[in-house]
């Protein structure tokens, strides 16, 4: 895909999210509505786009569970898939990768971070990513784009329990695509 395509499909996939959020189906109080405008976001970047293989820090066990803190204090179980070495600037990082429990091929990770933006640009308990895992010959790839980056729920309103991202998930960098403050 061209970057061009990439970002037309970028901006009609963030279009589709505030009409979603605008229609009252999101976590904007009914009253706050009046005044949404859509959300705000960082210009689409390729750059923040990778392919990246999960490597399984399992071995041949299956995916362990892992009780992820929330912010309301009532830990979340998910299923740890393993991690992805993410070429970010600055240097190699590591992010750890779930699923929800009791799926053998999830099609889907969760991939919860923080980063030099978080409490200032963005949410301040972090943003999220759901990222698409492609499987080839064996081994599983994970579609990590940062441009997909999203404030949990909680970010708009109380009532809503939010996984908080691991300390192994707390990024030095600045990850400046996604989803962003007003």
């Amino acid at each position: 895909m061209t970057d061009a395509a990439y970002a037309d499909a970028l901006a009609d996939f963030r279009r589709r999210k505030d009409e979603h959020f605008a229609a009252g189906r999101g976590p904007i109080a009914l009253d706050a509505l009046a005044d949404f405008q859509g959300l705000s976001y960082y210009p689409p970047d390729p750059a923040w786009r990778f392919v990246l293989p999960l490597e399984d820090t399992q071995g041949d066990a299956a995916a362990a569970e892992f009780l992820l803190d929330t912010n309301t204090g009532t830990p979340r179980s998910m299923a740890r898939l393993g991690e992805v070495a993410v070429p970010l600037p600055g240097g190699e990082q590591r992010l750890t990768v779930f699923a929800p429990l009791g799926e053998d091929q999830p099609a889907r990770a969760f991939i919860p971070f923080r980063d030099a933006t978080s409490g200032q640009a963005t949410y301040g308990a972090g943003r999220y990513i759901d990222a698409p895992l492609r499987r080839d010959d064996g081994e599983t790839w994970v579609e990590l784009d940062f441009n997909l980056a999203y404030h949990p729920y909680c970010a708009y309103g109380d009532g809503w329990t939010c996984p908080l991202p691991p300390a192994g998930n707390v990024l030095p960098v600045a990850v400046e695509a996604g989803e962003k403050l007003p």
